[in-house]
């Protein structure tokens, strides 16, 4: 049997190619930039330092191209199914403790509006309108003070930061401020 001719590799595969070709990000700092109201390039005459390159790209060549960084691994199929696998069970784990981390903060949360509606719908005396019409008594007045009192008491914030360390003032969230970087901060 004969082995394969690699012609058609060199051809078509990335692999193979003789000429280096930069990704779409690192393409953009190394070539010259192009005016915005203009597709032509600058003349060169113009720009006598050549074509300017960013420092930047610069760094990351040398790192990556240097004597000593390690080469980068290369699994052999098996080796890397193995790895694969490990890592799609990895990541089916995360996704059943993060969904479990969910249910739970789901219950906690509905387990609390509850509690609030209840504390909303009762007077000073632990009682609601349902429970007094049951036991024949006169319903307060519906719109009185007294209705919803320990609700509007367990809802006030008063006091809330008195001791906290300053670094906790602000409400620690989830989601992003609505600056995300603060451009004009100097040293």
């Amino acid at each position: 049997m004969q082995v394969p001719s690699t012609g058609l590799l060199r051809a078509f595969s990335p692999l193979y190619k003789t000429t280096p070709c930069l990704p779409w990000t690192a393409r953009g700092c190394v070539y010259q930039q192009r005016a915005s109201f203009s597709s032509t390039e600058q003349r060169q005459k113009r720009n006598k330092g050549g074509q300017k390159k960013d420092p930047r790209i610069t760094q990351i060549r040398y790192h990556l191209q240097h004597p000593l960084t390690p080469r980068p691994l290369r699994f052999s199929r098996t080796r890397y199914l193995r790895h694969w696998t490990i890592h799609r069970a990895w990541q089916l784990y995360q996704s059943k403790l993060r969904t479990q981390r969910e249910r739970d903060l789901e219950k906690q949360y509905n387990t609390m509006h509850a509690a609030c509606e209840a504390l909303r719908l009762i007077d000073n005396h632990g009682m609601t309108t349902q429970d007094r019409a049951r036991l024949g008594e006169p319903p307060q007045d519906e719109g009185g003070k007294e209705m919803g009192r320990l609700y509007r008491i367990a809802m006030l914030k008063h006091g809330v930061w008195d001791g906290v360390p300053i670094e906790y003032a602000r409400i620690q969230t989830d989601s992003p401020g609505r600056e995300g970087w603060n451009h004009a901060w100097t040293q």
